[in-house]
């Protein structure tokens, strides 16, 4: 397997608004994001994800989270969504994205989990909420998995902490309040974005 972008981040964007995504997005792509995630708890989001891939679908990977129905793909499919993130592991939702074509990364924490996402026909998977297992737990789980299947790290990963978890055998992360909480200004967007990718381009170097 491989993953989709040669930059293997996350952002993900929950709580953002219509009228803020067209700024905080392309900022996050400027700085050298090329995949998004807005969650579906976040406001109107049927506005903002087919007006993200209308403007920046030729760009980056964008895509939709916390998607948890079968229904929802379907939706998102018609909206040009490329991108799948769950927060648990839905057969259902997972070969649903499969069918449509769409790169889908489930939400996982045990073998059992990631296997049975596996088996749905999953791309990548993402080890949530990782602060709360820590990169020992990542590194034994990669070592029970194939090692082709890309693995994030989503939930409690700074620029300051990105470097252990790629240690640990993650390909990238998931990156969500360390990157944007909804309502901050642009310039706060802009900084952390830019501090993210210099945390990963030091830690691969």
């Amino acid at each position: 397997m491989r993953w989709q972008t040669e930059l293997p981040l996350i952002a993900i964007l929950r709580g953002i608004t219509p009228e803020e995504a067209p700024q905080h997005v392309g900022a996050i792509i400027a700085a050298g994001f090329q995949a998004v995630e807005i969650p579906l708890n976040s406001p109107n989001w049927q506005q903002s994800i087919p007006a993200m891939v209308d403007r920046y679908g030729d760009k980056a990977l964008i895509g939709a989270g916390t998607v948890t129905q079968p229904e929802q793909v379907v939706q998102l499919a018609q909206m040009g969504c490329k991108l799948i993130v769950t927060p648990n592991v839905n057969v259902g939702v997972i070969q649903r994205a499969v069918e449509y074509g769409m790169t889908v990364c489930p939400g996982c924490a045990t073998a059992t989990e990631a296997f049975a996402a596996l088996d749905a026909g999953a791309q990548a998977l993402k080890v949530f909420p990782s602060s709360a297992f820590g990169p020992e737990y990542i590194k034994a789980l990669k070592a029970v998995l194939p090692d082709d299947v890309p693995v994030f790290a989503v939930g409690g990963v700074t620029p300051e902490n990105l470097a252990q978890w790629l240690d640990a055998g993650c390909i990238g992360a998931g990156l969500g309040n360390d990157l944007y909480r909804a309502g901050q200004p642009l310039s706060r967007t802009e900084e952390q974005a830019q501090a993210f990718i210099h945390a990963y381009r030091e830690a691969v170097k």
